[in-house]
Protein backbone atom coordinates (compact mmCIF):
# COMPACT_ATOMS: atom_id res chain seq x y z
CA UNK A 1 0.00 0.00 0.00
CA UNK A 2 1.31 3.41 -0.91
CA UNK A 3 0.76 6.62 1.04
CA UNK A 4 -1.68 7.74 -1.67
CA UNK A 5 -3.71 4.58 -1.10
CA UNK A 6 -3.56 5.18 2.63
CA UNK A 7 -4.95 8.69 2.18
CA UNK A 8 -7.83 7.33 0.05
CA UNK A 9 -8.59 4.71 2.69
CA UNK A 10 -8.45 7.36 5.42
CA UNK A 11 -10.94 9.54 3.50
CA UNK A 12 -13.31 6.60 2.99
CA UNK A 13 -13.30 5.68 6.67
CA UNK A 14 -13.06 9.12 8.32
CA UNK A 15 -15.10 11.05 5.70
CA UNK A 16 -12.47 13.80 5.67
CA UNK A 17 -8.96 14.39 4.39
CA UNK A 18 -6.11 14.09 6.89
CA UNK A 19 -5.01 17.49 8.15
CA UNK A 20 -1.45 16.35 8.84
CA UNK A 21 0.76 13.30 8.30
CA UNK A 22 0.55 12.72 12.06
CA UNK A 23 -3.11 11.76 11.59
CA UNK A 24 -2.02 9.12 9.10
CA UNK A 25 0.54 7.81 11.56
CA UNK A 26 -2.15 7.46 14.23
CA UNK A 27 -4.42 5.78 11.68
CA UNK A 28 -1.87 3.14 10.62
CA UNK A 29 -1.01 2.37 14.24
CA UNK A 30 -4.66 1.81 15.06
CA UNK A 31 -5.13 -0.24 11.87
CA UNK A 32 -2.17 -2.44 12.79
CA UNK A 33 -3.44 -2.99 16.35
CA UNK A 34 -6.87 -4.01 15.02
CA UNK A 35 -5.30 -6.41 12.51
CA UNK A 36 -6.25 -4.37 9.46
CA UNK A 37 -2.61 -4.02 8.38
CA UNK A 38 0.11 -6.66 8.36
CA UNK A 39 3.46 -5.91 9.97
CA UNK A 40 4.99 -5.61 6.50
CA UNK A 41 2.39 -3.02 5.40
CA UNK A 42 2.71 -1.16 8.69
CA UNK A 43 6.51 -0.94 8.52
CA UNK A 44 6.44 0.20 4.89
CA UNK A 45 3.89 2.93 5.62
CA UNK A 46 5.62 3.91 8.86
CA UNK A 47 8.92 4.50 7.07
CA UNK A 48 7.19 6.50 4.32
CA UNK A 49 5.38 8.67 6.88
CA UNK A 50 8.60 9.05 8.84
CA UNK A 51 10.23 10.48 5.70
CA UNK A 52 7.39 13.01 5.65
CA UNK A 53 8.30 13.87 9.28
CA UNK A 54 5.26 12.34 10.98
CA UNK A 55 5.73 12.33 14.76
CA UNK A 56 3.83 11.22 17.84
CA UNK A 57 3.05 14.01 20.32
CA UNK A 58 5.68 14.53 23.02
CA UNK A 59 3.17 13.57 25.72
CA UNK A 60 3.15 10.00 24.33
CA UNK A 61 6.85 9.59 24.87
CA UNK A 62 7.73 8.37 28.36
CA UNK A 63 10.75 10.22 29.74
CA UNK A 64 10.79 8.40 33.09
CA UNK A 65 13.15 5.40 32.92
CA UNK A 66 11.36 3.67 35.81
CA UNK A 67 8.06 3.53 33.92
Amino acid sequence: MLVEDLIQRFVLVKKQKPLHVNELLDYIQKSYIYGELSIVEYKKLFFELNKLEAKKPESFICKNKDF
